[in-house]
């Protein structure tokens, strides 16, 4: 089906619906990429062929879905968002599957919203100083530095936002419309969630919330070098979800840093760090029809 969109807290969400007839995944992807990111309709696509439906979302300030600011996180704002797609839409109780911060986006979810959650199937999970250090600093400090600086307007300059508002020109009023110093005050909330705190496996999130998460887990588990998604936090993950089932990456180990350095070698003409992805629909196969 084409693009749709659906209003969620005062914002468009849009959203795409693969496939006929199975159970519903709701598949997320990573950092503030759309749905369209290189890598994930082959993953979708291997899964609708594998009999499931599939979900794709762009969530806020992500592709084509309005930007949005409130929460205690940027994920806590994609999990409350996801839970009323899901719920609007009449898809759940589904499947939740998501890479990188998709893989916390779809965490997050599954523990606050237990209800709504079949299975979770996650990869690529973020975490350690360099990871949550690099998200903050990447995703979070660039706004922080421009509303200071010269408030809203300067924010709306910003390559990322610049973005958004080229995917959707409603966005420049949505971000021109915001209080800059309730924005300020959201931003350095939303940038403490990457602080690496003691008892927070992964950013912006309680060890203990993990407790809520009871359903049949898949956790495909990073690359033995990857920085930004180490090894040692899927094994953290993986202690912390009772039950829970992890397994080797089945793309090579170091795939994440070849795409990295093909990236910024610029052997590649477009963003290519999820193309290993489709190499997992095998095992998250086999996993959900067990």
């Amino acid at each position: 089906m084409p693009n749709k969109s659906i209003e969620i807290n005062g914002g468009n969400v849009v959203y795409e619906i693969l496939g006929k007839t199975g159970d519903f995944i709701a598949l997320t992807p990573g950092g503030r990429f759309s749905k369209d990111i290189p890598g994930l309709k082959p993953l979708a696509r291997a899964l609708v062929d594998g009999g499931y439906r599939v979900l794709l979302w762009d969530r806020p300030n992500c592709g084509k879905s309005d930007v949005q600011f409130y929460g205690y996180s940027e994920s806590h704002m994609r999990a409350e968002t996801l839970q009323q797609l899901i719920t609007k839409l009449d898809v759940g109780p589904c499947i939740l599957a998501g890479g990188s911060g998709g893989a916390r986006d779809s965490m997050l979810t599954t523990m606050l919203y237990p209800e709504l959650v079949t299975k979770l199937v996650v990869w690529n999970i973020v975490g350690g100083i360099y990871g949550s250090f690099v998200l903050g600093s990447y995703y979070v400090v660039p706004s922080i530095l421009a509303v200071r600086g010269a408030g809203m307007k300067a924010v709306a300059r910003i390559g990322e936002w610049q973005e958004r508002i080229a995917e959707n020109p409603d966005n420049e009023a949505r971000i021109l419309g915001q209080d800059p110093d309730e924005f300020l005050t959201l931003m350095l909330r939303w940038l403490n969630a990457f602080v690496s705190k003691p008892g927070q496996t992964i950013p912006g999130v309680e060890d203990e919330m993990f407790d809520r998460i009871t359903v049949p887990t898949l956790i495909i588990r990073g690359g033995e070098n990857d920085l930004d998604h180490p090894k040692r936090t899927s094994l953290e993950v993986s202690c912390l979800i009772k039950g829970s089932e992890i397994i080797d990456p089945p793309w090579p180990e170091d795939a994440w840093e070849r795409a990295a350095e093909k990236r910024a070698t610029g052997k590649v003409k477009r963003f290519n760090m999820f193309d290993t992805w489709v190499q997992a629909a095998p095992p998250i196969l086999d996993f959900l029809d067990r």
